[in-house]
């Protein structure tokens, strides 16, 4: 089973998290992304927390935005910075003080919950011995994607529909059928995965708002252009921003439409401690479709020596 428990963090923002495991062991935290929340890691939290399987302490929090936990109102409020800001606190808090050692034993990040893990595995990487990503493009890859490829600009063509001033309107409209098409399969007809007892957790979650999770697109700039904006055109990332200097696993489904396969081309430019695991046959929902390929892949991943200099 799992528990649920506050955070209160420092700089005014409190996360509700979905944990398993005892406090005093090694620290697994997983992120979520874009329409979800903790909930989706509940499986992997009691896997973890196992003696057989590590016996680690599990946090899957939901991110800002994401009710219950806080919702600022500004777009603003969702650049990239704010979000590391946030994991660093619950980091801390969770782990200890970085000048006293305390790290995670792995960050698991999933969509927007990996965008926000890939800058801050750039950035603090005092803070953890491992990085874990599902189907999250790093941004080095994305951009380059974005500003060349016609194939990934039009998988990527929706961001600017979850942009518009009317989009939680239009996406609670009707049932909130635009979002649960989104995990739809080719056919248009719902995964066996999204079950009676699922589809009542998320519409729960949308119910406390869709905003939040809709400024994570509007902070953005990275978009595909279009005529008015030149989004992902006009942005450059140095190598600085984008290394990362931590043992890293991506587990990728080679048939998610919104991600193409391409982001994972030159992926150890900027990553060179890879393993990368493609799934073909898996979608971007790869989390829900075969857990226990993911758990397999993390728990082995987790088995490998680390050394932190």
């Amino acid at each position: 089973m799992t528990d649920t428990i506050l955070h209160a963090l420092p700089h005014g923002i409190t996360l509700h998290c979905h944990t398993s495991g005892e406090r005093g062991r090694p620290v697994l935290v997983f992120l979520h992304g874009f329409p979800e929340g903790a909930f989706i890691w509940d499986g992997m939290l009691e896997h973890f927390a196992r003696p057989e399987n590590g016996g680690y302490r599990c946090v899957a929090p939901f991110l800002r935005g994401f009710a219950p936990s806080s919702s600022p109102q500004a777009a603003e409020s969702y650049r990239a910075k704010h979000l590391v800001q946030d994991l660093v606190a619950l980091v801390e808090a969770e782990c200890g003080p970085a000048s006293g050692g305390g790290r995670l034993a792995a960050l698991v990040a999933h969509d927007w919950g990996g965008a926000v893990a890939w800058n801050f595995a750039n950035q603090r990487p005092d803070l953890l011995e491992r990085l874990v990503i599902v189907n999250s493009p790093h941004p080095g890859t994305f951009l380059r994607e974005l500003q060349r490829s016609p194939e990934q600009q039009q998988a990527s063509e929706y961001m600017h529909f979850l942009c518009r001033p009317d989009a939680e309107a239009m996406l609670a409209a009707d049932g909130y059928r635009r979002l649960f098409g989104f995990f739809g399969r080719p056919d248009g007809t719902a995964p066996d995965w999204l079950t009676p007892e699922l589809r009542g957790r998320y519409r729960a979650t949308w119910d406390e708002g869709l905003t939040g999770p809709c400024n994570y697109y509007r902070a953005s700039p990275l978009r595909p252009p279009r005529e008015g904006g030149a989004h992902a055109e006009a942005v450059a990332l140095p190598d600085a921003m984008l290394s990362i200097a931590r043992p890293t696993l991506v587990v990728w489904g080679l048939d998610d439409p919104a991600l193409r396969p391409g982001l994972l081309d030159g992926l150890d430019r900027w990553v060179p401690d890879l393993r990368l695991r493609e799934v073909p046959g898996a979608s971007h929902w790869l989390v829900h479709e075969q857990p226990a390929l993911v758990a397999r892949e993390i728990g082995d991943f987790l088995q490998r020596p680390v050394t932190i200099k």
